[in-house]
């Protein structure tokens, strides 16, 4: 019996008159036998050994940064999908409602994190797996590469869901591992000679019915994810898309365009005209690629200042003096000192230089 979750996709069997030779070995198989299987292949895909061994460090830290926590797990699909289901998982009013790994850390305990890190199955570079052999290189690169050209594109735009939307791009493509291990001819096969990622959409609804979009979301309902990331998974190819979807779509091309593949420029300035960029929008973000960086660190842990003291660092670390600071906030230099002494007190610095790179790294600044 097929499953629920997989109720909404169609039949995926091949539409040419022939069927696909990668698939002779399987086509007796029905297609939802096919899918099942592969889900439940990807409840063991493995993270990568450098992020879990992160992930552990941190843990073994007095005092870990939730920053570089949420920076580890983020650089992980495996681990983003982990503390994301167990997140979702966890009963009360955010049950199936979180929707970003920096909202997963403050649901989970630090000891869930690092259990979670410590059973999972691991991939090395230099030890091929039995199961996914090399998949989860190539798989994550590509991840990565469009998460950070997300990243880019929502520090540009001043997108309101950035967190939510690393997960989202970093997760994009989750139904193509669905198909790799259902199909084994997919990719190569069932894209054939298609060059962009328009055309390899095509081919994959002409050769199964289905493309990786739909199944990706899916399976990121089957892990009980939030309904904007699973939206946002499936529809990431849409003409139509909106919101995070839109966003990922323009960063998958641009991610395509940063490797030397082939992007149609027509189909990026339409997709970037999607999210109210324009060309000259859309120049900038190019320019910093194939590794874009930001100046906008994230605010991902709570800051303990006040608004008033915020100010008082803000001006602080834009080098003015006591009396600038007085002035400009109308306060008494007494008050921008007492400030300041709160300020050093909450957190933890020793004088303002300490005080200003401290609140920088967090976001607050």
């Amino acid at each position: 019996m097929t499953p629920p979750a997989l109720a909404a996709v169609p039949d995926a069997r091949p539409r040419s008159s022939e069927p696909h030779a990668a698939f002779g070995s399987r086509r007796n198989e029905g297609h939802g036998k096919r899918l099942t299987a592969a889900f439940q292949a990807l409840e063991v895909f493995p993270a990568l050994a450098e992020s879990r061994a992160r992930v552990l460090a941190l843990g073994s830290e007095e005092r870990p940064s939730t920053g570089a926590v949420v920076e580890a797990i983020e650089s992980d699909v495996a681990l983003v999908i982990a503390v994301l289901r167990l997140a979702n998982a966890h009963e009360g009013a955010r049950r199936g409602k979180v929707e970003s790994v920096v909202g997963s850390v403050e649901v989970l305990s630090p000891e869930a994190v690092q259990g979670l890190a410590t059973n999972a199955e691991v991939f090395e570079f230099f030890e091929r797996g039995k199961i996914w052999d090399a998949v989860p290189e190539r798989f994550r690169l590509h991840a990565v590469t469009v998460q950070r050209a997300a990243d880019r594109l929502a520090v540009q735009a001043e997108y309101p869901h950035r967190d939510r939307l690393l997960v989202t791009a970093l997760l994009h493509d989750i139904g193509k591992l669905v198909l790799m291990h259902a199909y084994p001819g997919y990719p190569r096969q069932v894209h054939g000679l298609a060059r962009t990622p328009e055309e390899r959409l095509h081919n994959e609804r002409r050769e199964l019915g289905v493309d990786h979009a739909l199944v990706g979301g899916v399976l990121a309902r089957r892990w009980n994810l939030p309904n904007a990331v699973a939206s946002a998974i499936e529809r990431h190819h849409a003409d139509d898309a909106k919101g995070d979807a839109a966003y990922v779509r323009l960063a998958d091309m641009v991610a395509y365009y940063s490797q030397a593949g082939a992007v149609s420029s027509t189909e990026l300035l339409r997709a970037a005209r999607a999210v109210d960029f324009g060309p000259e929008d859309l120049r900038a973000v190019l320019y910093d690629l194939p590794y874009p960086t930001t100046d906008r660190p994230r605010a991902v842990e709570p800051s303990p200042l006040s608004v008033r003291e915020l100010d008082v660092l803000k001006r602080l670390a834009q080098g003015m003096v006591y009396k600038q600071i007085a002035h400009e906030l109308s306060l008494s230099t007494s008050t921008v000192r007492t400030h300041l002494h709160n300020i050093y007190g909450k957190l933890g610095a020793i004088d303002r230089a300490q005080a200003v790179l401290m609140a920088t790294e967090r976001g607050w600044l």
